[in-house]
């Protein structure tokens, strides 16, 4: 079931495309507005290739839950996660996902370096930004930001696993000696085959008493979207340009608006228990269930 789809990149390439134009922009920078325009292009055709194979394996059934471009801020760190595919044994697998034009070579001491026609350069190691991705929401889960099920009043703690997803079209050069992680590089759509076998290897029959329900699983999701933090990045800093503005441009002043609830005063509404502003966040974000009304965690359950 498909919880969250990406965001769209159409604002980020059309200010880039107007920065072309900018009357402080020298030749070398828009150069580097072109290269960064090319490099959102592919990331946007690689998640979207992905995507397409992750929704057509579980995006219509009820024994996973899909979410698309997470991007998570705590404690000042930030995590721009790709996919997440979260499975009613509560595995949460964190997928990144590259476009390599033409292929990947990694080395034996896990270095990477990808091709532009008949040139090799080195790229950061997308296993290691996939680990910090996974320790970040690993932290996310430990200081109890998103309420974890329970099951005889234990927790059910999710369990992290990682994926970098290659298009299918890209040759991966891998190293005659294999090293910890080179098994979790697949190309994108060999990723149904993957967590089939992960499921056929990990045979403990105690992982039954771990099984919950469908509606837990996309409610669990969907606490885990309320953190989703949009972020507006600021291109005309990046090429040090001066920001352009539209005098001719009209704010509309709309007086009528209801005001955001404070957040040192968001009780329950059944119970009055003062709640996270997040807690809050995703009772609105489900306003057909709650009415939008805000509830506490366990009134949420008898709703």
């Amino acid at each position: 079931m498909l919880i969250k789809s990406a965001e769209d990149r159409d604002s980020d390439i059309k200010i880039l495309e107007s920065l072309l134009n900018h009357p402080a922009a020298s030749a070398l920078t828009k150069r580097s507005i072109e290269k960064e325009i090319r490099a959102i292009k592919a990331g946007v055709k690689g998640e979207k290739d992905a995507a397409y194979q992750i929704e057509y394996h579980y995006g219509h059934g009820k024994n996973w839950a899909v979410i698309h471009d997470l991007r998570i801020e705590h404690k000042g760190r930030v995590a721009q996660i790709d996919h997440l595919l979260i499975n009613r044994l509560m595995e949460i697998w964190v997928c990144e996902s590259k476009h390599f034009h033409q292929g990947v070579s990694i080395n034996e001491q896990g270095e990477f370096v990808s091709f532009t026609g008949s040139q090799a350069y080195g790229i950061p190691s997308p296993l290691e930004q996939n680990r910090r991705h996974c320790s970040l929401l690993q932290e996310v889960f430990d200081d109890g930001v998103v309420p974890l099920e329970k099951r005889l009043g234990f927790s059910i703690k999710p369990v992290i696993k990682s994926l970098v997803l290659v298009s299918s079209k890209a040759r991966i050069t891998r190293p005659s000696k294999s090293f910890p992680g080179l098994d979790e590089i697949i190309k994108v759509d060999q990723i149904k085959a993957k967590l089939d076998q992960a499921m056929d290897d990990d045979n403990n029959p105690l992982n039954l008493a771990k099984l919950v329900s469908s509606e837990t699983v996309k409610a669990f999701a969907e606490r885990l979207v309320v953190l989703h933090t949009p972020h507006q990045f600021n291109w005309y800093g990046k090429f040090g340009l001066p920001v352009q503005v539209d005098e001719s441009a009209t704010v509309e002043v709309v007086e009528d608006a209801d005001p955001e609830p404070k957040k040192s005063k968001l009780a329950c509404n059944t119970c009055g228990t003062v709640v996270a502003y997040n807690v809050a966040k995703f009772c609105w974000f489900n306003k057909p269930r709650f009415g939008g009304q805000v509830y506490c965690y366990e009134c949420q359950k008898s709703l």
